[in-house]
């Protein structure tokens, strides 16, 4: 994609004193797929290069992917429950997976996000072996699979590696989660091993909760990622009953059982991180762990209202992500962030719409070991999206206001363009390398419904 340039309406770029909205921008793609120039003002769309209208923003990160919950979407709003009854629905859905029927749902979940803007996604995969624990004759079919989901939809993917060996505290797997599990965390690692980047994609490790690793066996997790220098990633206090019985088991919380085995620091992110204590938080920010927020997931589930803005004065970055997929809308988990800490505390102004593209953006990338992306600048990866300022929930505030109407008003709906690599993904609203997206979807799901 070397020598392409886009002309954009206005970006929203870096500046010494913070981000701005410029007009009539240049950005000149160079070798690898990275930004060569950028240049504002420089007057009407030159002949020859691919125009961008609306505002230009990097591209989204998804910091949290569970791909195959797509498939539950309408089906668990129905009646009411907890979130152990939603679980019990989704362990039948991944029942029904197998790497082929995973490549075709995950394409299809990937593209979706790719037309909500987002151009790399955290995938938090512990899918690994077939129904009953029995392994592919390539252990790692499954996230194979992802990865090659991810190559079709033309995003980039870090596929966090999940370790997962127990149901609870001193509990076995039960049966649905067999598949998941890989005996011990030595097992997991060497399974883990030949797992390798690629252009598109890079491996992470994941420990998938205090629940579901042993605590003689987290340290074996965060030192295979410390080898690597490799995201490692966590879901941490999404439920009280979690707290509780962490703190019945350990007599800590598990913020403080991760804290020491030495999963915490700058390389990992808390997913969730809902219910914690005053000493919680400082031992997360302390660490500067970042925290990944799911507005959208969090409320569909009731898990509860992080305590987002207090984490993020303690020194963790935040980024965010779609996680069960209740909704893949970038714009829609950013404002969430604010829209939740006003209903809490009854005031406003808790997040600039600049800090949440950031969490969105260059902090969500960081997140997941893409730290050359997340900006719009010489250097950086040429991937970024253009939403639209002249839709009916956009059009009204002037383009100098752009960044608060993309947080505060746009939607998925509003893309009209992603560029990955510098490579055109989606145009004019429509995905290029998966042309009838929707109906990719419905065919994936139908297919584990059967």
């Amino acid at each position: 994609m070397s020598g392409l340039t886009y002309w954009a309406e206005y970006a929203w770029l870096p500046h010494a004193n913070g981000p701005v909205v410029e007009r009539d921008v240049l950005v000149t793609v160079g070798p690898g797929g990275r930004i060569a120039h950028v240049t504002p003002d420089s007057g009407p769309c030159p002949p020859g290069a691919v125009r961008l209208g609306g505002l230009l923003l990097p591209g989204r990160a998804n910091a949290h992917s569970h791909a195959f919950h797509r498939a539950l979407r309408g089906t668990v709003q129905v009646g009411s429950g907890t979130f152990w009854t939603w679980r019990d629905t989704m362990y039948r859905f991944a029942g029904a997976l197998d790497p082929d029927s995973y490549l075709a749902l995950a394409t299809a979940v990937y593209a979706e996000m790719a037309l909500s803007g987002i151009t790399a996604v955290g995938e938090f995969h512990y899918l690994h072996h077939a129904p009953g624990g029995a392994r592919y004759t390539d252990p790692n079919a499954m996230g194979h699979a992802l990865v090659e989901a991810a190559a079709r939809a033309g995003i980039r993917i870090t596929l966090l590696d999940t370790c997962y060996l127990s149901a609870g505290f001193g509990a076995d797997l039960t049966k649905p989660q067999l598949r998941f599990g890989d005996g011990d965390a030595d097992a997991w690692a060497a399974r883990a091993d030949a797992l390798k980047d690629t252009g598109h994609a890079r491996i992470g490790a994941a420990v998938h909760s205090v629940r579901a690793v042993p605590a003689d066996q987290l340290g074996t997790v965060a030192h295979w990622a410390a080898m690597r220098r490799a995201p490692l990633h966590v879901h941490l206090s999404e439920q009280t009953a979690e707290n509780d019985a962490c703190l019945t088991a350990h007599g800590v919380t598990p913020t403080r059982l991760l804290a020491d085995h030495g999963v915490l620091g700058p390389r990992t992110s808390a997913v969730h991180a809902t219910h914690l204590t005053d000493e919680d938080v400082r031992l997360l920010g302390d660490s500067s762990t970042t925290v990944c927020m799911c507005p959208t997931t969090e409320r569909d589930l009731a898990d509860g209202i992080g305590p987002a803005r207090r984490l993020a004065s303690s020194g963790c970055p935040i980024s965010l992500g779609s996680d069960s997929h209740a909704v893949i809308d970038p714009f829609e988990e950013a404002r969430a962030l604010e829209l939740n800490e006003r209903l809490r505390t009854r005031t406003r102004g808790h997040w600039t719409a600049h800090a949440l593209l950031r969490a969105g953006g260059e902090d969500g990338h960081a997140s997941l070991g893409w730290p050359e992306a997340g900006r719009i600048e010489a250097g950086a990866l040429a991937d970024f999206t253009a939403v639209a300022l002249d839709t009916v929930r956009t059009a009204g505030p002037g383009p100098q206001l752009g960044a608060e109407t993309a947080v505060f008003a746009a939607s998925a709906a509003d893309v009209r363009h992603v560029v990955v690599g510098g490579r055109h993904i989606v145009r004019d609203g429509e995905h290029r390398l998966v042309p009838d997206v929707a109906t990719a979807l419905r065919t994936a799901i139908a297919a584990l419904d059967a």
